[in-house]
């Protein structure tokens, strides 16, 4: 194990022992960990302490509550994310977004490249910039490739908002943001207002009021 690797276990054994049964903090834009690129994972961590690790990012993303969560943003510069989404009641919805349920998924040194030319624009937020959203265009069908939590290999065509989660996620692992890829004149507060602009299936009301196209 090199030295940059036992930095990394020692990272994530400390982190463990802080946060016991409980969600861990998460870091918010302006933490340098969220514009590093991260480490891969490559074993560094006993089987135990990686599943201990994973069920704490669960925890964590289900408490905030959200639909992904990458290691960075419990400050650990590791390649690892965990996504889950149970989708949403409004089948109207649901259809425009292509929304359909995401089961639990680990994601080891995840990557992703664009099937196809379409994208999708709608609201997106992020746990590490609380308070706001902002339309992002995403690609709408995207090849993730990596691994699971067992070293399995991934590679299969993910669309819709599933595809979407996993193209944030990703990001977080490259250092980006999605407001690196926002429309910033669509930001809003998650108040009454901007929470009106997020619910439409397609954000079609706030790009007449906030003065922005959306890609046809």
């Amino acid at each position: 194990m090199t030295t940059l690797d036992a930095q990394l276990r020692d990272e994530v054994l400390r982190l463990l022992e802080r946060t016991g049964e409980r969600p861990a903090p998460i870091v918010r834009a302006g933490h340098p960990v969220l514009r590093a690129v991260a480490h891969p994972y490559d074993g560094q961590l006993q089987a135990d302490e990686l599943a201990a690790l994973l069920d704490v990012m669960h925890r964590t993303m289900r408490a905030a509550p959200g639909v992904g969560l990458a290691a960075p943003q419990i400050g650990l510069p590791l390649a690892l994310a965990v996504v889950e989404d149970a989708g949403v009641p409004d089948e109207r919805v649901a259809e425009v977004r292509e929304r359909a349920p995401l089961p639990f998924r680990v994601l080891v040194n995840p990557s992703y490249e664009p099937v196809g030319d379409a994208l999708s624009s709608f609201y997106e937020g992020c746990l590490s910039v609380p308070g706001y959203q902002a339309v992002v265009a995403r690609h709408r069908q995207v090849r993730l490739t990596g691994a699971d939590e067992t070293g399995a290999a991934l590679d299969e065509v993910v669309t819709g908002w599933s595809a979407r989660i996993v193209q944030h996620e990703t990001d977080h692992l490259r250092g980006t943001l999605y407001l690196d890829r926002a429309e910033l004149r669509s930001l809003a507060a998650a108040d009454e207002v901007g929470l009106r602009w997020a619910s439409e299936p397609r954000p079609e009301a706030a790009s007449a009021a906030l003065g922005f196209t959306l890609p046809t």
